[in-house]
């Protein structure tokens, strides 16, 4: 199963790979993870500007793709693997499929998490409230004003990549605010459409040709004996 997840942040992403990493024995790809553990092992991207990571926003689309091919190549993805974080823009995904076409590689399905963005402020909102209260410190993107930046920006950059998808027949669109386990339940119904089982049709019997009808045998009369003309 090779799947790549789209959502924007606090769609539950990271919840629903979880799911699916337990239920198909495969593995999550976050592209800030891999670039920061290329970072980490001394790889050319080392040597790169620190804005290049670890977030990779700003990291060349090629650098990005040659890191997931990489990745992909280790055997606990050889069984499959899903794409979080990545791809966030149309070149990003058409880089992408030229490269799993190299490599014999084809995406089984691209699911949205569709949110109400409103609902996920309030939802913020309330966990910050929550957090303070408990007297718990709060993380940098535990702010009304930064998500609400960061979701303006993945509208405007993955509204195309979702049009993308669709135009290829592989987006499945799930309601993200429904209940964990509904969403779950739905991403897994998506799927089995997605990719079903084929049913072994039986082979066609071959139409019997129409028998040809034969007539009674008609008796031929008996042949006259011809007169033998005697020549002079």
């Amino acid at each position: 199963m090779r799947l790549i997840l789209l959502g924007p942040p606090g769609a539950g992403k990271g919840t629903q790979a979880q799911h699916l990493v337990a239920k198909y024995g495969i593995v999550q790809l976050s592209t800030g993870d891999m670039l920061r553990a290329a970072v980490k092992a001394g790889t050319p991207l080392a040597m790169m500007p620190s804005t290049f990571w670890p977030s990779g926003a700003l990291c060349p689309d090629d650098v990005v793709v040659s890191i997931v091919e990489q990745r992909i190549a280790q055997p606990d993805a050889r069984k499959g693997f899903i794409l979080d974080g990545f791809p966030r823009t149309v070149p990003q995904a058409e880089a992408l499929d030229r490269m799993l076409a190299r490599h014999g590689i084809a995406l089984d399905a691209v699911v949205e998490l569709r949110v109400d963005e409103e609902a996920l402020i309030r939802r913020i909102e309330s966990r910050i409230a929550e957090m303070q209260k408990r007297g718990e410190p709060l993380r940098p993107d535990d702010n009304p004003d930064v998500l609400h930046r960061r979701l303006t920006a993945y509208r405007e950059q993955t509204a195309p990549l979702i049009a993308y998808y669709r135009d290829h027949g592989m987006l499945r669109s799930i309601d993200g605010m429904a209940p964990i386990e509904q969403v779950a339940d739905a991403i897994e119904e998506a799927l089995n459409a997605a990719d079903p089982k084929p049913v072994s049709k039986p082979e066609p019997k071959p139409t019997p040709k129409p028998a040809l009808k034969t007539s009674e045998p008609v008796s031929k009369p008996a042949s006259k004996p011809s007169r033998l003309i005697q020549s002079d």
